[in-house]
C-alpha cells in the first residue's frame, strides 16, 4: 500500500508542476492551461469547485471556468503548499486512493477576478484540494478555497463581523505536514480512527442535545480528542480560534445554537496518513438556520459542503483546518455576495 500511496502522491506533484508552469503567466489561454492539465489527468476528469464555479466536466471547461480567469487576474500564479499526504478512501473500503493537498495559491492581484477589484499587492487564496488517482491519472478533484478572504482582501467583505478572528492562517505548528515519503501506516490508521472517535463524540453531543432540550457542548466532551491549546483555522466569515475554550465560545456553540435540524449527509474522501487526515462532502450536512449564525437572520433549510484537515499529537487532535463553501450555503438562502459587491462597485444594476 506504501509504494501504491507514493505513486499517487507523484502523479498530484507531477501535475502541480506542470500546471503551475502555464499558471505563471499572465497571458495565458485556456488552451496552454488545459494543455497542462491534460497532461496528468483523465479524459473523463470530474473537477468540483466551490460557489461560483461548481461541476466542470473536462479539461476544458475546468481551464475556461476556474484556472484562466485566476490567473489573468493574479499571474504569477505560486502554490505555497502546507500539508500533502495520500491515503485509501476510508468511505469505500480503501478502493480508490485520493491525495490531500492544502496551502496558499499566491499571486500578484492586478487584474479583477470575479468582478473584485485588484488591490495591485500580493493575493493568498487559501485552498484544499483532494484528488482521485486511479490509473496514473488524476480522475477526480475537488477544490475548495476561501474566496471570502479575497474579497477581504479587496476591500469587498460583504458580511457581519465574524466571532473568530478573519484573516488568520498558520500551517502544522510542527512544520511536518508534506509527507513526501513513505510513512508508517499505523501511524495514519491512528489519526484516522482518533479524528473518525471525535466526530462520533459531536454526534452522540447533538443526539443527547436534541432528546434533552439543552444545546449546549461541555469541555470536557471536547477534551476528550482535543488538546486544550488546539487551533481551529475556520473560512473568512467564521475565523481561526485558538484553545478548546474559544472554540467552544466562537465557532462551535454558535453553530450549535444558529442552526437546527441537523442531517449528516456522509462524506466523498475520508483518508489518513501519517499525522495527518482529512475528509469532505458533498454536501456534508444540511440544517435548518434559525438566527444568529454569521451574524444572519433565519431562514429555510440549506446544506453544507465542509472539508477538515487535521494534525494529530499524541493520542489527541491539535489542529484542525476547515473549508466550507459559504458562498453556495448563502446562495440557497437567497443571498449572494458577489451580485452585491457588485451593486456596490456599479458593475451590476439591482
Amino acid at each position: 500500500m506504501a509504494a501504491h500511496l507514493q505513486e499517487a502522491k507523484k502523479v498530484v506533484l507531477d501535475y502541480h508542476e506542470a500546471l503551475g508552469a502555464a499558471c505563471r503567466a499572465r497571458d495565458a489561454t485556456t488552451g496552454d492551461i488545459a494543455e497542462a492539465l491534460g497532461a496528468g489527468v483523465s479524459e473523463d476528469y470530474l473537477w468540483r469547485g466551490m460557489h461560483p464555479f461548481y461541476e466542470q466536466r473536462g479539461v476544458q471547461a475546468v481551464a475556461e471556468v476556474f484556472w484562466q480567469p485566476l490567473v489573468r487576474a493574479m499571474a504569477p500564479l505560486q502554490r505555497r503548499c502546507d500539508v500533502f499526504f495520500a491515503g485509501a478512501n476510508d468511505v469505500d473500503d480503501g478502493a480508490t486512493t485520493w491525495v490531500c493537498s492544502m496551502g496558499h495559491l499566491m499571486g500578484l492581484f492586478d487584474g479583477p477576478w470575479l468582478d473584485m477589484p485588484p488591490t495591485r499587492r500580493v493575493a493568498l487564496l487559501r485552498y484544499a484540494e483532494f484528488s482521485r488517482v486511479a490509473d496514473g491519472r488524476i480522475a477526480e478533484t475537488a477544490m475548495f478555497c476561501d474566496l471570502l478572504s479575497v474579497m477581504r482582501q479587496a476591500g469587498q467583505f460583504p458580511l457581519p463581523p465574524p466571532t473568530g478572528q478573519p484573516g488568520f492562517y498558520v500551517g502544522p505548528r510542527t512544520g511536518d505536514g508534506l509527507l513526501y515519503d513513505e510513512q508508517d501506516p499505523a501511524e495514519g490508521k491512528a489519526t484516522l480512527a482518533l479524528a473518525r472517535r471525535m466526530a462520533e463524540d459531536l454526534s452522540e453531543a447533538n443526539r443527547i442535545a436534541r432528546e434533552s432540550g439543552e444545546d449546549r457542548l461541555p469541555h470536557e466532551v471536547l477534551a476528550r480528542c482535543w488538546h486544550d491549546d488546539m487551533l481551529w483555522v475556520g473560512p473568512d466569515g467564521i475565523g481561526a480560534s485558538y484553545t478548546i475554550e474559544r472554540y467552544r465560545q466562537q465557532h462551535s456553540l454558535p453553530f450549535r445554537f444558529g442552526l437546527t435540524d441537523k442531517e449528516f449527509h456522509g462524506h466523498v474522501a475520508r483518508l489518513a496518513e501519517g499525522r495527518y487526515a482529512a475528509w469532505f462532502g458533498w454536501a456534508n450536512v444540511s440544517h435548518r438556520p434559525r438566527g444568529g449564525f454569521l451574524g444572519l437572520p433565519a431562514s429555510g433549510p440549506a446544506e453544507m459542503r465542509v472539508v477538515d484537515v487535521y494534525r494529530r499529537e499524541g493520542d489527541k487532535l491539535a489542529d484542525n483546518w476547515v473549508f466550507i463553501d459559504l458562498l453556495h450555503w448563502l446562495s440557497q438562502q437567497g443571498l449572494e455576495p458577489l451580485d452585491r459587491m457588485r451593486h456596490l462597485l456599479g458593475i451590476k444594476e439591482f
